[in-house]
C-alpha cells in the first residue's frame, strides 16, 4: 500500500464556491503560475504517485460556502485518480484544511477524534484536538491555554483485507512575528510562537502515546514546519517539535520512525534531505528545508517500509522525467513524501 503526504500551496484558490475547478489562464495564488498550469501540474504529480491514500495539507477550504470534500472529489474525478474519496476533520479558519483523499476500493476511512473536548479535572489524557490543551509555557506555575489553528485529522482506517490502523494528519505552524516593532519585539513574539508550537507537539505526542498503548499500527504524517537543526530557536528550547512527536529520548518501543528525520538528527554535516523549496526575495536565492514527514509506529517497521521524497532534483526518477520534474516545481512549494508498506 502507498501512503502519501502532500502540502499543496494555495490549493483552495483553484476552486470556486461550488468546488468546481477554475481551469483558466488567470494567475493562481502561486507566483507566475496560471491556475490551469497549477491544476495540470497537481494532477500529473498525483497521477504519478498513484497513492492509495494522500494526506492533503492545505486542502481546499471548508466553511459555510465551500466544502473540502466536494472540491477534492471533483478534482479526483477530473484527473481520474484512484484516490477519489475525500474525508475532512474539524474545520479551521485558515483556508488550509487537512484532508484525506483515498481509494475506497482499497480502504475505508472515518474521522475518529479521540479525547474529551474539555478535559475533566484529574484526567491526564490529551483533550480532543478541537479543544484546549493546558500547559505551563513560560514556567510561571500558571497553565496556559493552547489551541490548534489547524486541528490534526485522526482517521480510523480499515483495509479491504480487514486490517485496521490509525492515521493522524498534522500541520503545525509557528507564526511569523507580524506587526513587530523592531528586532527585540520580533524575537519576543517568535519565541512565544515557538513555545505554542512545541506545546502543540507535546499535545500531539500525548495522543500518539495513547494510540500506541492500544497496539494498533499508527502513521503520523504531514507538514510539521520544523525539524532537527532547522533554526536558532532549537538551541533555546533544546528540542524540535519533530523530536518531541517522534518520542526521541524515550522508550524505544514508543518511538515513531522516519528515515529522513533520523538522518537529520544524527548527521549535522553531509547529506541533507528536503521536502520544500522557497524563494527568499531578500537574498535572491532558494531555501530548501525538511518539513514533511511520514512517521510510523515500531510494528510497521517490520513490514519492510520504503520512503520516498518526490524531489524534482534529488530523486533520480523525477529528474529523469522532465515533465514530472516541471510539474513538481509548478504544483507547490512542497514535494510529496510517500511510504510503501505492507498493510
Amino acid at each position: 500500500m502507498r501512503i502519501a503526504t502532500y502540502n499543496v500551496e494555495w490549493f483552495n484558490a483553484l476552486f470556486d464556491d461550488a468546488g468546481q475547478l477554475l481551469d483558466d489562464e488567470k494567475w493562481s495564488a502561486r507566483y507566475n503560475v496560471t491556475r490551469a498550469d497549477q491544476i495540470a501540474a497537481i494532477g500529473m504529480v498525483m497521477t504519478a504517485m498513484n497513492a492509495d491514500a494522500v494526506m492533503v495539507i492545505e486542502a481546499p477550504d471548508h466553511n459555510g460556502r465551500r466544502t473540502t470534500v466536494s472540491a477534492l472529489e471533483n478534482f479526483a474525478s477530473v484527473m481520474k485518480l484512484r484516490a477519489r474519496k475525500a474525508l475532512v476533520g474539524f474545520r479551521n479558519d485558515t483556508q488550509q484544511e487537512i484532508a484525506l483523499l483515498y481509494d475506497p476500493d482499497v480502504i475505508s476511512a472515518e474521522h475518529d477524534p479521540q479525547g474529551e473536548l474539555i478535559a475533566q479535572k484529574g484526567n491526564d489524557a490529551a483533550p480532543r484536538f478541537d479543544g484546549v490543551f493546558r500547559i505551563d509555557l513560560d514556567i510561571d506555575d500558571a497553565a496556559d491555554q493552547v489551541r490548534f489553528s489547524k486541528p490534526p485529522l485522526e482517521v480510523a482506517v480499515t483495509t479491504s483485507g480487514g486490517r485496521r490502523f490509525r492515521m493522524i494528519g498534522a500541520h503545525l505552524k509557528s507564526k511569523a512575528p507580524h506587526g513587530a516593532q523592531g528586532h527585540d519585539e520580533a524575537m519576543r513574539i517568535s519565541i512565544a510562537n515557538r513555545r505554542k508550537q512545541l506545546a502543540q507537539a507535546v499535545w500531539l505526542r500525548q495522543r500518539i502515546e495513547e494510540d500506541l498503548a492500544k497496539n494498533e499500527p499508527l502513521i503520523v504524517l504531514g507538514d510539521l514546519n520544523d525539524g532537527p537543526g532547522l533554526d536558532e530557536y532549537e538551541h533555546l528550547f533544546g528540542r524540535s517539535s519533530v523530536e518531541i512527536i517522534m518520542g526521541e529520548g524515550g522508550e524505544t518501543g514508543a518511538m515513531l520512525y522516519d528515515p529522513h528525520a533520523r538522518n537529520a538528527l544524527t548527521r549535522r554535516v553531509g547529506e541533507v534531505h528536503s521536502t520544500s523549496r522557497f524563494y527568499l526575495t531578500s537574498e535572491k536565492r532558494y531555501l530548501q528545508a525538511l518539513l514533511d514527514y511520514i512517521l510510523i509506529s515500531p510494528d510497521l517497521m517490520a513490514q519492510g517500509p520504503v520512503w520516498r521524497i518526490w524531489h524534482p532534483f534529488d530523486d533520480p526518477d523525477c529528474w529523469n522525467m522532465p515533465d514530472l520534474c516541471n510539474a513538481l516545481l509548478t504544483a507547490s512549494d512542497h514535494f510529496p513524501v510517500t511510504l510503501d508498506v505492507d498493510l
